[in-house]
């Protein structure tokens, strides 16, 4: 009895040592633990996500990938293999798995290696959120004392919702989601049971065992797993034969972005680190804009096929690259490995795929694309269109074989078009921008800052400074009706030499046409674009009363040069500037601010920021006549004049009877003058204007109607001229009336109603004056009453329409 007594005695003193031992350690380390509470509030990296109005993913920001998901969200299968793979008993034990921790010492001491580990679930989230990596017996300690703290304070399902949403799984992705979409481009609960357990083998090794960097070592860790749910009677037998035969699918997945508006994307990007800093980044911030995602894809197609068209007027400029190894002995293979490589690392650019030559012959030419595939291009599809580009000017003849156009090696272009044959192509080398605001209140419905975001990420929209030409004009025009002319004033259409110090000497300005025409009425020189007329027009007005102007609708006038050039629109200005100018003539005279940003919801969902843009109301005057009159409004007319009065109203910096004036010289511009392409669009209620410098260089057209403001621009980036016969009405207004065909389809049309203190009366288009009663060639013009002229003698000659018929696009 006695010799049984001692091993007995031995066991409760190891007992009780071991509580003792336990307990020091506790009492050691406890004061020093962190605050479990904490994991209430934990906050996860997460990406910042920029979406358009209508929800459509548009960018992506952030090092690591994260999409947190509760535990209700994630699939009880992927549950299942995440169990087995790590810790099976994690629903019944209280933290802490004492016979695999046994287990982990024994093998350790036993072979001198690390084994199992013996971790839960709960010891790792410990460890993920609170401890470092080091491989220390009292990290560990304080790992099993966080563990069973974890399990006092959260429940099971918070527990696992952690580990889901923190551990690291390759790729920079963090958490099963994130890694579901990295790795298969969906989320996890569209997976199947082969790729939830290959996700749920990556903890164990993130950078051997995911599926991309080690496809072998993850399907032997996937099969593993899948056998240890079947010996769990998680999964039956033929479910498990059904998984473990299925491939490894796994592929590089990025940010499922679902609509092309880089460049309007990294401009959130950049609004948000000003107002959040380097945390917008991390903190899961989802960044609604005010794109409209149908019409961010009409702009980026019309600015796409409006520079496609422009470059094809000018010819072929060869491969972008004649790669080696082509020039071979005719049995020799070709270097088809190497041109792959150089194909990997060539971007698609607005749809056109690059393709090296393999092979020339009479009907064609042969290709290889970047997924391997050898595909064919044939003489008829834009090979025998491509005439050599020689200058801005000329092309050479045209080609008369494959072989004039193209050689083995050439790294060219080519793009399937709808009838699934491929066609020759080439990247333009001319940019182009197009922005369209709401002019009511300054939003942007879309926006695109060049051909593509792959060839350069400069934004052309926002960054390139262009001269506007006679984009401008309309504002000079506006100022000289403020200022008391009228459309009917007179200016000599004249020849002007002058000499100015600041404009280097003696200056000849002329017409584009380089003819003169007389006395011109203010609106048909504005409709017809004189430059002439223009710069008479300003020396009138004067050049510092025309900058004070200027400086009131909002432009930035500080580097505005003090003289006569200002005319013909010399001072640089990036598009949204033109843009938002042109709202002011668009909403009725009111200065709107352009933004993108509508509104920012937090990880949670709560909105933590919204725009309040002061807005014009078109019908606020109506319904309070309405009110007055008790006549019966609807309840959707209701709510949204609640919420349009609800938001503040802009500044009008505009005269409106001047707005309403320079507008109806506008709409002439497109039904009888520089813009007259866009008739096409066979409305009544659109007005613009086109614009080209020297060179010319700078092409522009903005126009718009009470709905929709929109500006586009064509040039070189740098500086290079377009082409003699490339004008603002040829390359820009194009793209203009591809994008407005579809912005304004299902639009009514919205005439303006004359406003108080305007007079339409007839005049003699000669003189501008009062026509009698009897003159036969009197026409109609629109003045302010204070400004109405004098009563004129008769019939005269002059500028009516109808003898000048020359179309000068400038």
């Amino acid at each position: 009895m006695k010799l049984l007594r001692w091993p007995l005695r031995l066991t409760v003193l190891g007992f009780f040592g071991g509580c003792w031992l336990f307990a020091g350690i506790y009492l050691y380390l406890s004061p020093n633990l962190p605050n479990v509470e904490t994991l209430r509030d934990v906050r996860l990296q997460t990406p910042m996500r920029v979406y358009t109005r209508d929800g459509d993913l548009i960018g992506q920001f952030g090092e690591q990938k994260r999409n947190p998901l509760t535990y209700d969200q994630i699939p009880q299968q992927f549950v299942l293999a995440l169990l087995a793979a790590e810790d099976d008993g994690f629903f019944s034990h209280g933290g802490i798995d004492f016979g695999g921790l046994l287990r982990a010492v024994s093998e350790l001491v036993l072979t001198g290696e690390k084994g199992s580990g013996g971790s839960t679930l709960t010891m790792q989230v410990a460890r993920n959120y609170f401890l470092t990596l080091d491989r220390t017996f009292m990290r560990k300690f304080n790992e099993i004392l966080l563990a069973i703290e974890i399990e006092r304070r959260l429940s099971k399902e918070e527990i696992f919702e952690l580990y889901v949403n923190r551990v690291f799984l390759g790729h920079r992705s963090y958490g099963f989601e994130a890694a579901s979409q990295v790795y298969y481009g969906k989320g996890i609960g569209e997976l199947n049971l082969a790729q939830h357990a290959m996700l749920a083998g990556i903890p164990k090794s993130p950078s051997r065992n995911n599926p991309l960097s080690g496809p072998k070592a993850g399907k032997d860790r996937r099969n593993w797993i899948l056998g240890r749910m079947l010996s769990l009677d998680y999964i039956d037998q033929a479910t498990y034969d059904a998984a473990v035969a299925l491939p490894v699918t796994a592929t590089q997945h990025g940010a499922r972005i679902s609509l092309e508006a880089q460049y309007a994307a990294e401009m959130a990007r950049r609004q948000m680190v000003q107002r959040y800093g380097m945390s917008a980044y991390n903190e899961g911030y989802s960044v609604y804009t005010t794109l409209d995602s149908k019409l961010q894809q009409v702009a980026s197609a019309a600015v796409v096929d409006g520079l496609m068209t422009y470059d094809s007027r000018h010819g072929y400029r060869g491969p972008e690259e004649q790669l080696p190894g082509a020039a071979l002995a005719p049995d020799a293979p070709l270097p088809l490995k190497e041109w792959l490589g150089v194909l990997e690392n060539t971007p698609v650019i607005a749809g056109l795929e690059p393709a090296v030559v393999t092979g020339v012959d009479d009907a064609g030419i042969t290709v290889l694309l970047r997924d391997q595939r050898q595909v064919r291009v044939e003489w008829e599809d834009g090979l025998r269109q491509a005439r050599p580009y020689l200058s801005e000017n000329r092309m050479g003849s045209s080609p008369a074989t494959p072989a004039d156009v193209a050689a083995p090696g050439d790294l060219v272009r080519v793009k399937l078009s709808d009838n699934e044959r491929w066609r020759f192509a080439q990247v333009p080398d001319a940019q182009a921008a197009l922005v369209s605001l709401n002019p009511n209140n300054g939003a942007i419905v879309s926006l695109v800052g060049g051909i593509g975001f792959e060839k350069s990420k400069f934004n052309r929209a926002t960054q390139a400074q262009r001269q506007p030409g006679s984009n401008l004009k309309p504002f000079l025009y506006s100022a000289a009706l403020d200022a008391g002319f009228t459309a009917a004033s007179i200016i000599n259409d004249a020849p002007i030499v002058m000499e100015d110090r600041s404009l280097e000497g003696v200056w000849r300005p002329e017409n584009d046409s380089g003819k003169f025409f007389g006395p011109t009425r203010l609106r048909w020189a504005l409709t017809k674009s004189r430059n002439l007329v223009s710069i008479r027009l300003l020396q009138q007005l004067g050049v510092r009363r025309f900058i004070n102007y200027a400086d009131q609708l909002g432009f930035d006038t500080e580097d505005f040069a003090p003289d006569l050039s200002l005319a013909l629109g010399t001072h640089a200005m990036n598009p949204l500037e033109i843009a938002s100018a042109y709202a002011i003539l668009a909403n009725g005279g009111y200065r709107v601010e352009p933004f993108l940003i509508q509104r920012i919801d937090n990880l949670a969902g709560e909105t933590v920021f919204e725009a309040r843009p002061a807005t014009v109301c078109r019908d606020c005057g109506q319904q309070e006549e309405a009110s007055v009159q008790n006549e019966e409004l609807s309840m959707e007319e209701i709510l949204a004049a609640e919420e349009t009065n609800a938001l503040p109203g802009p500044e009008r910096v505009m005269d409106e009877r001047v707005n309403f004036i320079i507008d109806s010289i506008l709409q002439d511009v497109i039904k009888k003058g520089t813009g007259r392409r866009a008739l096409v669009l066979k409305r009544d209620d659109i007005a613009g204007k086109t614009g080209t410098t020297n060179g010319p260089m700078d092409a522009w057209f903005s126009g718009y109607n009470p709905d929709v403001v929109t500006t586009t621009w064509v040039g070189f980036d740098n500086y290079t001229p377009l082409g003699r016969r490339e004008f603002g009405g040829t390359a820009a207004l194009p793209i203009w009336i591809n994008y407005m065909r579809e912005a304004l389809a299902g639009l009514p049309e919205k005439p303006r109603d004359l406003p108080p203190g305007v007079i339409h009366v007839r005049i003699d288009p000669a003189t501008g004056l009062l026509a009698p009663a009897d003159q036969r060639d009197a026409i109609f013009e629109y003045f302010r009453a204070e400004n109405l002229p004098e009563q004129g003698e008769g019939e005269g000659t002059g500028p009516t329409g109808t003898d000048d018929l020359i179309q000068e696009i400038f």
